[in-house]
């Protein structure tokens, strides 16, 4: 297996378009995170292994304020992430309580956190900018997390937008969003994915010089020979 920094290095060159396409005809299908967009305009590519944190629905005796400095608590949970990875987080999709603010992020940061990935939101969001932290998610709250979530967990399979995420799989994550790749299947889609790029890329200059798409994408024997003979 590669190095995580290997992988980010191939993957970081590989739009998650790419990589939706090569899992699917490996026939995985629901590898794209629901709700996960990006919090800014221009936020880099980002590839890292996936950090999981999961919410509940808020139980009023444990969602209050005093969780917040109990042993299971978001903040103990960041300390325990590693650089480079991206913080998946399972918010069961509810929008009207953010997460994480601009000190959890700004500790996330610090820590060399890759990114943050939700299908919930954040708050504090020009703070929450200002950190510098890549955020994908569905947006803004202003009430706390335990406004109507539990923290209960890191580190164990998650599910976040509709899509099962394991610790150390891998997440690519770009403007169309993040994208999930099972650890078992970095391997491939780093032996198909760079291809796949430089295959579509042709193919945007012959639609460029006037090529019409039947034939030409998918690829006929004819097309297929004539991309080939470029190469050499």
């Amino acid at each position: 297996m590669p190095s995580d920094a290997q992988i980010a290095e191939i993957l970081s060159q590989v739009t998650t378009a790419t990589v939706t396409t090569i899992l699917l005809k490996k026939g995985l299908r629901n590898v794209w995170l629901r709700g996960t967009r990006p919090l800014s305009p221009g936020q880099p590519r980002i590839v890292g292994r996936a950090f999981t944190l999961r919410f509940v629905p808020a139980r009023e005796d444990l969602a209050t304020p005093e969780s917040w400095s109990s042993p299971t608590l978001t903040r103990a949970a960041i300390e325990a992430m590693p650089a480079g990875c991206v913080a998946v987080v399972d918010a069961m999709g509810v929008t009207d309580a953010g997460i994480f603010g601009d000190i959890l992020c700004a500790r996330m940061a610090q820590r060399g956190v890759a990114a943050l990935v939700t299908d919930g939101v954040v708050r504090d969001v020009a703070g929450v900018i200002g950190t510098g932290l890549p955020v994908w998610c569905q947006g803004a709250a202003a009430p706390p997390s335990v406004a109507g979530l539990t923290f209960v967990a890191w580190q164990q399979p998650i599910a976040c937008g509709g899509v099962a995420v394991f610790p150390d799989d891998v997440v690519v994550i770009d403007a169309d969003g993040a994208v999930l790749i099972p650890a078992a299947l970095v391997e491939t889609v780093l032996d198909l994915a760079p291809e796949q790029e430089r295959f579509e890329g042709w193919v945007m200059d012959e639609v460029g010089k006037g090529a019409a798409l039947p034939g030409l994408y998918p690829p006929n024997a004819d097309t297929k020979a004539r991309y080939e003979a470029g190469k050499g």
